[in-house]
């Protein structure tokens, strides 16, 4: 009996790799996994279905992977998916690549050819680290069944940063399958709250640098929201008397209607600010590569980690630290130029309703195609306040971050400066899946739906009754138009005038409406929220409506 007793139980030390991987992912408290199927992750699908993980199945890798990057977006947890070998894992590429330029959480699991037929023509047989390498924070593959658990740990720990991103594993089919001993250890995830702030002395530096600042200005972006910095950053706001801007995922950290959040009023925020605080923002082409500030303006930059894009613009104080901490340590030295900041704000609180009054017109312009601005004037009174927006276009998409406003974290999803479209299903799905009770607003061009309209299937398999408003202009309006004024002409930038995308929904088990005129918009709007379905909004847009370059607010 003690004999049969014992090899009972060293049998039952023992599991497969692909639940090995799901312990790892429990323990790390994942609750989805996105997937499309495939034969060399089954035994990832065993686990994680034994372990209570959720196995959401979509109809293209790409949405896959965008559905996990949207998750992290939504919960600021590490989104996970699951690719197959081959061109499962290369299909996903684009929005991994995606992820990367977010330093959005996430992690891959990718099956691969068995080790023992390496280099023998395997069905699908490539070695992807190489090429995923350089999109991810760590890519590598698992050397043993029994090193399993070790190499997801490795791998979350790398994804969850800072800085974060996507990570890759992959999973030999033989070493996925074979059993080896594994442990539920516990899994510590850092917390951003309390990471460590930036050096002291320079953190000195910067507090007296605002402290002294007549026109201080704060730009904060994506780093801001993964840093949780969204309370700091009220503070702060409110103690200096310093006016707020937000791009990127930062949005909504600070809310629309806070007496110092301003939008229209940035070119002459930027422009104007004596000293200007960056925070978890890239100086990229969202900020003019720097240039977006005033020549004299001092720059001071914050963010938790080295920013992974190079800048000829001077700094004054550059803080690598926790997000949170290192704000509070730059309220520290308060202000000592009130009556100025006052009237500092003033004078951008009178710039800002000047632009914004000047939008009325467009907001109700009664033109048939609707003028795209009609459409975001008509939807924006019938958003909730914990709306999530997720945005996936190129110029009916471009108003989108003008006209909605954002009032809390985790309520914006565009697809950031990698610019990839085809996010919208993917990242709707993750939102409503992670935030069940809460509207989700799919802001999608014409171009757009035609990377990833099969997966309104996946929201209704999987009964996530997202709303999508596509702006049909027919045509790719983003080159149409420059390519026009260049060469007097424009070639490959034509869609089919007038395509019935909502039939495509109705006929995938959604609700459909098809939006002619200005005044049947807001009853289609209406209908599509309560049709308790994902449902698509399809609006004639006028395609001779060219979208403002200088106005764009990404």
């Amino acid at each position: 009996m003690t004999g049969a007793a014992t090899e009972t139980d060293a049998h039952a030390t023992k599991d497969h790799g692909g639940k090995l991987v799901a312990h790892r992912l429990k323990a790390a408290g994942v609750r989805k996994l996105f997937t499309l199927s495939g034969g060399h992750i089954f035994s990832v699908y065993d686990g994680c279905r034994d372990l209570g993980i959720d196995i959401v199945d979509v109809r293209h890798e790409q949405t896959a992977a965008f559905a996990a990057e949207g998750w992290a977006k939504v919960t600021r947890e590490v989104g996970v998916c699951a690719l197959t070998a081959g061109p499962g894992v290369t299909n996903g590429m684009s929005a991994i690549t995606g992820a990367y330029e977010n330093e959005s959480p996430m992690l891959v699991l990718g099956g691969r050819a068995p080790t023992f037929r390496w280099g023998q023509g395997s069905l699908q047989e490539i070695d992807h680290v190489p090429f995923m390498s350089p999109v991810t924070r760590l890519a590598e593959t698992a050397q043993s069944t029994a090193g399993i658990p070790e190499t997801i740990d490795r791998a979350f720990a790398a994804a969850a940063g800072p800085p974060g991103g996507p990570t890759f594993v992959d999973l030999p089919m033989d070493v996925v399958f074979m059993e080896a001993e594994g442990g539920d250890a516990p899994f510590a995830i850092s917390d951003p709250v309390v990471a460590d702030a930036a050096d002291g002395n320079l953190v000195d530096q910067a507090a007296a640098l605002l402290a002294g600042a007549e026109r201080p200005v704060i730009m904060a972006g994506t780093g801001l929201y993964w840093g949780h910095g969204e309370d700091e950053l009220r503070a702060i706001s409110e103690e200096l008397a310093i006016p707020v801007f937000l791009n990127g995922l930062g949005r909504g950290c600070l809310p629309a209607d806070h007496p110092n959040f301003f939008a229209r009023a940035r070119s002459a925020a930027l422009k104007g600010a004596d000293v200007a605080l960056v925070i978890g923002a890239q100086l990229d082409f969202r900020l003019g590569f720097g240039g977006s500030f005033g020549e004299q303006t001092e720059l001071i930059l914050l963010n938790s980690s080295p920013p992974s894009k190079r800048t000829e613009r001077s700094i004054a104080v550059e803080l690598i630290g926790g997000i949170a901490r290192s704000l509070a340590g730059l309220r520290s030295a308060g202000a000592n130029q009130a009556d100025a900041r006052a009237k500092w704000i003033a004078e951008l609180r009178a710039v800002e309703s000047e632009k914004r009054a000047g939008e009325a017109a467009e907001l109700s312009d009664s033109r048939a195609p609707l003028h795209p601005v009609r459409v975001y004037g008509e939807l924006a009174p019938m958003l909730d306040r914990d709306a999530t927006i997720v945005c996936d276009g190129g110029d009916f998409v471009s108003y989108a971050g003008k006209y909605i406003d954002t009032y809390e974290p985790g309520c914006w999803m565009d697809p950031g400066p990698y610019g990839c479209l085809g996010t919208g299903p993917g990242y709707a799905l993750a939102a409503k899946l992670a935030k069940p009770d809460k509207q989700v607003v799919m802001m999608m061009g014409d171009g757009a739906f035609g990377f990833a309209g099969m997966d309104f299937d996946s929201l209704v398999r999987h009964n996530v009754p997202a709303v999508a408003v596509i702006g049909n202009n027919g045509i790719w309006a983003l080159e149409k138009h420059p390519m026009e004024f260049l060469y007097g002409y424009s070639v490959a930038a034509e869609l089919t005038p007038g395509m019935r995308y909502d039939q495509i929904a109705e006929t995938l088990g959604g609700h459909g409406e098809f939006v002619q005129t200005p005044d049947e918009l807001r009853p289609a709007l209406e209908r599509a929220f309560e049709s308790g379905k994902p449902a698509v909004v399809n609006v004639l847009t006028d395609p001779d409506v060219v979208y403002p370059r200088s106005a764009n607010l990404a």
